[in-house]
């Protein structure tokens, strides 16, 4: 007789939320991408009445722009710490979103309930993309619009990740890095013949939140949930957090430009076939 197997996204959800309830992701949305969610809204076209889903969403940094607009919104995400931090902004603004916990890789909407899906830098962590592209065609319906805003492998994003990679827990089987998502190729192989009209382009946005390599660092230690596992993770270790300070603060003096840092990412756009 053969065992039954569990699957996966069940025994990776509360380590991934976990992940993302640590520190304070409300802060790394306003400090260091205010403006990036209504760049998205702004590229999808989100209008009154349509009904909007933004996958991953975080604090609701897309989220509320699309409701904003007028559109009937659903804002979804793993972390229900993160889904009550948009609901007290949305609030605060005179704003209406149903908010919902969901894992991007299994979502709990009917099969074309969406005219419009998004995801600002959110889905692109979920760590099967197949599953979680297959989730966001599903419940876009045909001719609607897919938009995504997600990290390049080249940014300085994709950088902090691969910086971070050799001190960081072993992935789960069958995972696939997050900056994955930034490459055009991928999109296209992922989505395959379930979109037409798909447009992928390179944009930069600021990350100005320090003009110091040093505070920039103890920055990310503070706030950013992946930072603070990977730290986690090394603190039995004197040796190995030092090495991973050291490879930290090497990396932002490389990368800082001018006082400040860009980051590139993938904007991509498509209609659900």
């Amino acid at each position: 007789m053969s065992t039954p197997t569990t699957d996966p996204i069940r025994t990776i959800g509360p380590r991934h939320r976990a992940l993302w309830a640590a520190g304070d992701y409300g802060t790394v949305a306003a400090d260091l991408i205010p403006g990036l969610g209504a760049v998205l809204v702004e590229a999808v076209d989100v209008r009154s009445g349509q009904r909007v889903l933004d996958v991953g969403a975080g604090t609701g940094n897309a989220s509320i722009p699309a409701a904003a607009a007028g559109a009937e919104v659903v804002a979804s995400d793993l972390t229900p710490e993160l889904l009550e931090q948009g609901r007290r902004i949305a609030r605060a603004r005179g704003l209406y979103l149903e908010w919902v916990e969901a894992d991007a890789q299994s979502l709990p909407f009917e099969t074309g309930e969406f005219d419009v899906v998004i995801s600002c830098v959110g889905s692109m962590f979920a760590p099967f993309h197949e599953r979680t592209a297959a989730e966001t065609l599903r419940v876009c319906r045909p001719g609607g619009t897919i938009g995504l805003i997600n990290w390049t492998p080249e940014g300085f994003v994709g950088q902090l990740f691969a910086t971070m990679k050799p001190f960081a827990p072993p992935p789960p089987p069958g995972a696939r890095p997050a900056p994955l998502w930034g490459s055009e190729e991928h999109v296209r192989e992922l989505f395959g013949t379930g979109v037409r009209a798909l447009r992928a382009e390179k944009r930069t946005c600021t990350l100005d939140v320090s003009d110091s390599p040093q505070d920039f660092r103890e920055w990310w230690k503070r706030h950013y949930g992946p930072t603070i596992a990977v730290y986690r993770n090394v603190a039995g270790d004197p040796a190995r957090t030092a090495e991973l300070d050291a490879a930290f603060l090497d990396l932002l003096t490389r990368t800082r430009t001018g006082g400040v840092w860009e980051s590139e990412y993938l904007l991509v756009t498509a209609e659900r076939a």
